[in-house]
């Protein structure tokens, strides 16, 4: 007998609510984070799909949602970041009871499992990353990067063409084009665009894929990974799931023919084997301690501008009394932001956070928090691989980030690269600094000033 169609339920990120469903009762859990769009119950409209994620649902607890701005899930202002659809997967695994998972990246949702893996290795079982694209320049030849003049032209173009029968059939022609001569699925692929976002919101979520790039975090993927890539992806170059299986450790590759990107058309059953294979091999390992020794975090480092100059005008008390003012406010800010205090040195701080774009708004308070006592302060920001240490973060990203705040003038929050690349869509502008050489860290750095938040 087929499984009844899941109820939609609502798991609450913040005050947002985000649509999920839950399918099957296997050993292990297994977290899809969904593509570009995704509506979870007009999936059940398409026969193929329902069929899919019915066979998934025979070796694991499936666990299916909508990114926040798409599908049922709650309409936002302007398109969620990685780190903020973290913390919506969390609420859903929390709502479902579901401590550690496998995650199941597909499409655009690698970069969010990649992120999710690294940044929460103690909550990630497994992680699974089918038909993968970790930078905009890194799509098929096809598809938005090769065919338009600029990033904005794409974007006019969604807002432009977003459902109309023309436009579908050329996305569908990238999707999955075995499907072009099926009217039925024809007709259900436009509806799954236009009941998925609205063409504003699609043009944001591209937006956000543009100025993604996650590639400088797959080193630090640490959990047991599968890559699943159709090499003729009409989609998504394979260039991208090659360059994975070279830079995760001990990650296990697939590569299969075909030209479709949606993983249930063409031959789906070589994807589902190969994932159910490696679902059950990860629910009867045991963690690994050593993942939870490392973990991608952002660490930020403040110290107050001028320090010595002052200290000599108003003399030791007085000194010593503005400085643990100083230190108070900055406690206040990082507990908005879900901070944690990792050293104070003299006028400085050491503070490690699981999101870049909070440190960044952090950083940002706290600059207005000590101005009111007439202090300036300068700071920098790193995201990286840290080793954990007494629980402390300890490593090279943590001297990165202290080179970082090094090179920032007065009043300035710098930030590297990979900071940048992380924040797309949450707002957050920048201006380019250029190369800089951080002391006693190999290579040039490209560095940014942050302008607004």
């Amino acid at each position: 007998m087929q499984s009844p169609v899941p109820e939609t339920r609502y798991a609450k990120s913040g005050d947002v609510s985000i649509a999920y469903q839950v399918l099957g009762e296997g050993p292990i859990d297994l977290v899809l984070i969904p593509g570009f769009i995704s509506n979870v119950e007009l999936a059940w409209e398409e026969p193929g799909l329902a069929a899919w994620y019915r066979e998934l649902a025979t070796f694991c607890r499936l666990i299916v949602f909508d990114k926040r701005g798409t599908g049922l899930s709650d309409r936002v202002t302007g398109v969620a970041n990685l780190e903020t659809r973290m913390d919506d997967a969390r609420a859903v695994m929390a709502a479902v009871g579901s401590e550690r998972a496998v995650i199941l990246g597909y499409s655009e949702g690698s970069s969010f499992g990649a992120l999710f893996a690294t940044t929460y290795p103690e909550r990630t079982a497994g992680l699974i990353l089918y038909g993968s694209f970790f930078a905009w320049d890194w799509m098929a030849g096809g598809r938005f990067p090769a065919r338009h003049e600029s990033v904005e032209h794409a974007l006019r173009e969604i807002e432009e063409r977003w459902g109309t029968p023309d436009y579908c059939d050329e996305l569908l022609a990238e999707d999955a084009p075995s499907k072009l001569q099926d009217e039925r699925f024809r007709r259900w692929y436009s509806m799954r665009l236009r009941l998925s976002a609205s063409p504003a919101d699609a043009a944001a979520l591209q937006r956000m894929n543009a100025d993604v790039d996650t590639r400088a975090l797959l080193p630090s993927i640490r959990v047991p990974t599968l890559i699943v890539h159709r090499v003729g992806d009409q989609n998504v170059a394979v260039k991208n799931a090659r360059y994975a299986a070279e830079h995760i450790p001990g990650a296990r590759y697939i590569e299969l023919p075909g030209l479709d990107h949606l993983p249930w058309i063409g031959d789906s059953a070589s994807i589902t084997r190969a994932f159910r294979e490696f679902l059950e091999e990860v629910a009867v390992a045991a963690p690994d301690a050593a993942e939870r020794d490392r973990v991608l975090s952002t660490v930020l480092f403040t110290d107050i501008v001028g320090s010595t100059a002052r200290a000599a005008e108003l003399g030791d008390r007085a000194w010593g009394d503005l400085l643990e003012q100083h230190h108070a406010s900055i406690r206040e800010q990082l507990a908005s932001f879900r901070g944690r205090e990792i050293d104070t040195a003299g006028d400085g701080f050491f503070a490690s956070f699981d999101g870049p774009a909070r440190a960044i708004r952090c950083a940002c308070s706290i600059q207005g928090a000590v101005a009111g006592l007439g202090l300036e302060i300068r700071a920098g920001i790193h995201t990286g691989e840290c080793e954990i240490i007494d629980e402390k973060v300890a490593g090279i990203a943590v001297s990165i980030g202290a080179r970082v705040a090094a090179r920032a003038g007065p009043g300035e929050v710098l930030v590297s690269q990979t900071v940048k690349d992380l924040v797309a869509g949450s707002g957050i502008e920048f201006t380019e600094r250029g190369l800089s050489e951080l002391k006693g860290v190999p290579g040039d750095w490209r560095l940014f000033a942050v302008e607004s938040v």
